[in-house]
């Protein structure tokens, strides 16, 4: 092109102008330093063909060189600029366009996240309440059928009625206490060991069973948490005892060990017999209230021998009433 360019404007000086296209044209080259050279020989192109070199001297000479150079660095150096922020902006356009992307990802997943954590929680209010409802009303009206069935019985039953209505009071008191998610009534003005006692206490008179209370290791605060745990598995593990042992004697241990807690509940009733059901809501109901607050959960059971089921949960103190 400057070849054509240079014959041209030799021929007639009007083709100067075409000469200029050689500007643009060097952009082909960015971002190397054959740019420069292109821009250099457009400008030698250019002004060699202007000049006048039967009147020309070394002033007009330096000077044209000088806008040569000035032309070169100038034209050449904007060019390579250019290049490089039309690449930086392509870039920048790349990662805002995956920015976007990403944030596109992650409000999906934040969306996904937030509709499983309600689900789960739906779940996990479910769960509690049937735990609740099952310790609570299903427990207290097996106790009032008891209580009635043994009124019918007997021609004075004045003091199965009155049991059955203390129950029935007891139970309705604790079922909203369960919809508030409240701690049980036993455990609000004492700790765990007096809570079982009086537990053990009112299943005695209600089930005519004995039941033996023993409380070992230094009695610590425990946390509230870990306190309804264990008052709720004693309180299953009385009921299974009453609905399906045909036991005579029940002995429930609480166990302070320091970084540790055991609640053992053992009968000499019939025992569990093997079953293709699995295990029932009070047993899986109790085994997820321990490994809820971290502990572990083992019945040891044979047909005829008894039953042992036993809670060890971590020793998370609480603040003492």
């Amino acid at each position: 092109m400057l070849a054509t360019a240079a014959l041209l404007a030799f021929h007639d000086p009007i083709f100067i102008i075409y000469c200029i296209s050689g500007f643009f044209l060097a952009a082909n080259f960015a971002p190397s330093r054959w740019t420069f050279a292109a821009v250099a020989a457009t400008s030698f192109v250019l002004y060699g063909a202007a000049l006048d070199w039967t009147r020309a001297d070394i002033q007009l000479i330096a000077f044209h060189l000088a806008i040569v150079a000035v032309q070169t660095v100038a034209i050449g150096g904007g060019h390579i600029a250019a290049i490089r922020i039309e690449g930086r902006e392509r870039k920048y356009r790349k990662a805002v366009g995956d920015l976007q992307t990403a944030l596109e990802e992650n409000a999906d997943l934040h969306a996904q996240l937030l509709t499983q954590a309600h689900q789960a929680g739906i779940l996990d209010e479910r769960q509690r309440m049937a735990r609740e409802i099952h310790d609570t009303l299903a427990q207290g009206l097996t106790g009032i059928i008891m209580q009635l069935r043994a009124a019918q019985r007997v021609e004075d039953s004045g003091a199965h009625i009155d049991t059955a209505l203390g129950l029935a009071g007891d139970s309705l008191s604790e079922a909203r206490r369960s919809v508030a998610a409240l701690q049980p009534g036993q455990l609000e003005d004492s700790h765990l060991p007096d809570a079982v006692t009086t537990l053990a206490r009112d299943w005695t008179r209600t089930s005519g069973v004995d039941v033996r209370v023993e409380v070992t290791g230094d009695r610590v605060a425990l946390s509230t948490a870990i306190e309804v745990t264990l008052f709720r598995v004693a309180q299953e593990a009385l009921a299974n005892v009453a609905k399906h042992a045909s036991a005579t004697s029940v002995g429930l241990t609480l166990s302070y060990t320091g970084p540790a807690v055991l609640l053992d509940v053992r009968d000499d009733g019939t025992g569990i017999r093997a079953s293709g059901g699995g295990e029932g809501f009070g047993l899986s109901g109790m085994r997820q209230r321990v490994r809820g607050v971290g502990g572990t959960f083992e019945i040891e059971s044979a047909p005829g021998e008894g039953t042992a089921v036993s809670a060890i949960v971590p020793a998370l103190q609480g603040s003492p009433r």
